[in-house]
């Protein structure tokens, strides 16, 4: 070790040349000095800074994808991606019979779904996805109706923005139980019951009279819909959040930005008079300042006096720089929402097939994993087994043995919609060469496509049927694959015959 080497590393107890000390001088991210020495952030845990900053963060969430354009399209481009028309499911009941019943009453129930009757369980997905990018959560209440209110399954949802449970609203029960920004734990964490408002805090049209500010909901009636990023973790936290600050600044350098170009704009000149009490050509008369503005038609000259000058304005551009600058600095958004550059602008100019494919598919593997993380394990599962529990109780499906083993009945896999690809041709190919070779199944790839393999057989049979019974006849059938790789070549001509058309039918 040399002499620098020892000042700069210090004493080491015991005079060894090793230890926690050299290693300590080995994380560079744990140094504070020079550069570092400012970087001091508080060693907080998650939940404590959602519950102090969380208000703040959820209403500034909210009026930026209300009031900023990129945000919005964001808003929607990550709903429209992860739920799409809806992530739909597939019971697995091995009855084929029952199985189909349980799929058309399930489909029919959908309509019913909203408690607002505003949308279906697939519009209330799109809506759970909004919620997710800008709040970070959504609440679902599940209701229970009476068998008068006529629904076939009487059972609804009622979704709950962030705001009704309060992150202000902690402490603990008599009974030994503990609230945490409106959540309330037992003694061993489970969450047991969600504590509430009884209004929307922002809503000034909905006047109650005196009750309490909190109702209590047992945690069974309630999903909480969020992406827990750190373990633990009881709030959810806005997607749009690492992102929000770009956003509201670039808003406002473009909004500067363009007031600076209208104001110089109106301003076409400035005449400088050596007489001001003599009036030039198309000169009105003096505003309550003193001061007049000439305005002039095409092809006037004017003459102007000794002295007299006339500067044109010439409003500084924005510059070279304007344009790289927002690219760069949208660039930077798209990385903090997750989402590619194209979805969150609109702008396509710089890309071409591979590199919207490359960044298309790393996309997509983000949000199959919230897909299949969040939607389905925290809202679509659970709702598909209480309503199931529901339709048996209201005697809507007749499932011999559920009481004994209700997982035979509730298996069910959830289809989430169809990719559309750049190049569709190029994919289908490759999917029929993956089948055709055994790589892959014929039900994955229609299930890859977002529908049921079994409603698309009974489709294609019943398709095949019709044909039939009509003498149609088409080049290929639903059985057939090599018809999908087969290039299409040219036909022969009508009527014609001998050797080399029967040559050319066996190329074809």
């Amino acid at each position: 070790m040399g002499l620098f080497d020892r000042f700069r590393r210090g004493p080491i107890a015991g005079g060894a040349t090793g230890g926690p000390a050299a290693v300590r001088a080995r994380l560079e991210g744990a140094m504070a000095r020079r550069r570092l020495k400012g970087w001091n952030p508080p060693l907080e845990n998650i939940n404590a800074l959602v519950a102090s900053g969380g208000p703040r963060l959820l209403a500034r969430a909210r009026e930026l994808v209300v009031t900023n354009g990129y945000a919005a399209n964001a808003c929607e481009a990550f709903a429209a991606n992860l739920v799409g028309d809806g992530i739909k499911p597939s019971s697995l009941i091995e009855d084929a019979g029952l199985r189909d019943h349980v799929q058309k009453l399930w489909l029919a129930w959908t309509d019913e779904a909203d408690a607002d009757a505003l949308t279906d369980f697939f519009g209330l997905q799109a809506m759970v996805a909004r919620e997710m990018f800008v709040a970070g959560e959504c609440f679902v209440r599940l209701r229970t109706r009476r068998p008068e209110d006529g629904l076939m399954v009487p059972m609804q949802m009622q979704l709950l923005q962030s705001e009704m449970l309060p992150f202000e609203k902690t402490e603990v029960l008599p009974s030994g139980n503990r609230i945490r920004c409106g959540i309330e734990f037992d003694g061993i964490g489970r969450r047991v019951a969600y504590h509430f408002r009884r209004r929307h805090p922002g809503d000034s049209t909905d006047q109650r009279v005196a009750v309490p500010d909190t109702v209590r909901v047992p945690a069974g009636d309630v999903l909480h819909i969020y992406r827990p990023i750190d373990a633990g973790q009881i709030r959810g936290l806005p997607h749009v959040a690492p992102a929000m600050v770009r956003l509201f600044l670039l808003d406002q350098y473009d909004d500067a930005e363009l007031d600076r170009k209208k104001t110089a704009a109106m301003f076409a000149g400035f005449i400088t008079k050596t007489a001001p009490e003599e009036p030039m050509m198309g000169e009105g008369a003096a505003d309550p300042e003193g001061a007049a503005i000439a305005s002039l038609e095409p092809g006037t000259m004017q003459v102007l006096l000794p002295g007299e000058d006339v500067k044109f304005s010439s409003p500084a551009d924005v510059g070279g720089g304007y344009e790289a600058f927002q690219y760069r600095t949208l660039l930077a958004v798209s990385a903090s929402l997750g989402l590619p550059y194209h979805l969150v602008t609109g702008d396509v100019r710089q890309a071409n097939y591979s590199s919207l494919r490359a960044e298309l598919v790393e996309f997509r593997r983000r949000i199959g994993q919230l897909q299949h993380g969040v939607i389905v394990h925290q809202f679509c599962r659970p709702i598909w087994a209480r309503w199931m529990e529901t339709a048996v109780l209201a005697g809507a499906l007749d499932l011999p043995g559920f009481a004994a083993a209700p997982s035979r009945f509730r298996a069910a896999q959830w289809i989430p919609p169809r990719w559309d690809w750049v190049d569709p041709l190029k994919d289908i190919q490759a999917q029929v060469l993956a089948m055709e070779a055994g790589i892959t199944s014929r039900r994955k790839v229609v299930e890859a496509t977002g529908y049921d393999v079994e409603e698309v057989d009974r489709e294609n049979a019943a398709d095949a049927r019709r044909s039939a019974e009509l003498g149609l006849r088409y080049r290929t059938s639903p059985g057939e694959t090599q018809g999908a790789r087969a290039t299409p070549s040219r036909l022969p001509d009508p009527g014609t015959d001998g050797p080399d058309a029967d040559a050319q039918s066996e190329q074809e």
